[in-house]
């Protein structure tokens, strides 16, 4: 048996990894500015992190949600002092998609309706209802089509309010900051208008806070910068450093009834002994105020690169827009420098999503080496 080849690979194969560097089979070290797809939270192999999960193998590794397991509710304690929403429920799950969907789910029975308003270039998860949601035709079987979905354009308060008006809104969904579609982080304005208009028609405000959450943009969550307060939050991805986790937290307003929601595998004792030191790990080493510092540093270094049109994001989340396409410039970083980046729905969009645990020498290096492979030359207009 072969795998299903639904995957473009970069022509590395990674043997282990530690802090912020990766390493092949051949010991090639490598610095990764992308820490697989923004999961890598508290860096990779964190000794306190392999502890808690050794610690959990040796004593339980799985039982059901059919039993109490204390650190279940710790995590959830734990989750809302640092996050700043200790009024609000948490439901563990396994994935972003599957976080997606139990949000869509509990909105739907919340208020009763159907239509779901998401935006141009969003993405939302490859499982059925995320799927639907989210801005990409070629990822949509004919299966998950159908359902009733508006998809518009970000900034647009004007039309957002007509479809709203119509009274058969069910929820509008939006990044906290946008990733696979392209970096973008939405304006205060417009989060807010989301936030009133949704209360105003009773529809729910649901952020997918999954690749933009955990810190990464120099706040617990990226919304947090605009001062909203969404009914539902997504989260999964820097949740648990690469252990398979996701969450939806909820507003106190969402009566649970048991039944309502399910998962065989979610917030298992593995999967909370990572959530659990990866909250550690974050409040202990200051990570939240770390991703600010240096994402600041790094944005700062990155506008003095000519070749570099833009920088757009927050903390460390951010996207590179050069006049082209990247992918000589990404191929050069990885086979001749050795770093690893992200790239997004734009040709022309590097993206980096670094662990937290970065610092301003790794920022260095990462420039310096950028430096070698961007096309040198008259500076672009900005």
């Amino acid at each position: 048996m072969e795998l299903f080849d639904v995957y473009k690979m970069l022509p590395v194969e990674l043997a282990y990894a530690k802090g912020y560097h990766v390493y092949d089979t051949q010991s090639n070290e490598y610095l990764d500015f992308y820490g697989g797809h923004a999961v890598i939270s508290i860096g990779h192999s964190h000794v306190k992190y392999i502890a808690a999960l050794t610690k959990q193998l040796h004593e339980i590794s799985y039982y059901s949600n059919a039993v109490e397991f204390k650190l279940r509710n710790e995590v959830a304690q734990k989750l809302g002092e640092l996050s700043g929403y200790d009024e609000y429920q948490l439901f563990l799950c396994n994935s972003g998609a599957e976080a997606i969907e139990n949000a869509l789910k509990l909105a739907s029975f919340q208020n009763g309706k159907k239509k779901i308003v998401a935006f141009k270039g969003g993405f939302h998860g490859r499982t059925s209802a995320a799927v639907s949601i989210t801005d990409n035709p070629k990822i949509q079987a004919p299966v998950n089509e159908g359902g009733e979905v508006v998809i518009l354009e970000s900034e647009n308060i004007e039309l957002l309010e007509k479809t709203l008006a119509a009274g058969d809104v069910c929820a509008v969904v939006i990044e906290g900051i946008r990733g696979v579609g392209g970096i973008y982080v939405p304006s205060n304005f417009f989060l807010k208008a989301i936030e009133e208009l949704c209360a105003k028609h009773e529809a729910v405000f649901i952020c997918d806070e999954i690749q933009s959450g955990y810190g990464r943009t120099g706040k617990f969550f990226a919304h947090q910068h605009a001062g909203v307060k969404p009914d539902l939050i997504t989260v999964a991805k820097g949740m648990a450093n690469g252990f398979p986790v996701g969450g939806v937290l909820i507003h106190p307003k969402f009566k649970p009834k048991y039944g309502m929601l399910g998962t065989t595998f979610g917030g298992n004792p593995l999967a909370c002994a990572a959530c659990m030191s990866v909250l550690d790990v974050l409040e202990k080493e200051e990570l939240v105020e770390n991703a600010a510092k240096v994402g600041t540093y790094l944005k700062e270094q990155l506008e003095s690169i000519p070749a570099i049109k833009t920088v757009v994001g927050e903390g460390l989340m951010l996207g590179l827009v050069f006049e082209g396409d990247v992918k000589d410039i990404q191929h050069a970083l990885v086979e001749e420098e050795r770093v690893l980046t992200g790239s997004s729905s734009r040709p022309n969009e590097i993206r980096l999503l670094p662990p937290l645990t970065i610092d301003v020498p790794a920022v260095d290096d990462f420039i310096a080496k950028l430096k070698k492979v961007v096309p040198q030359g008259v500076p672009v207009e900005k």
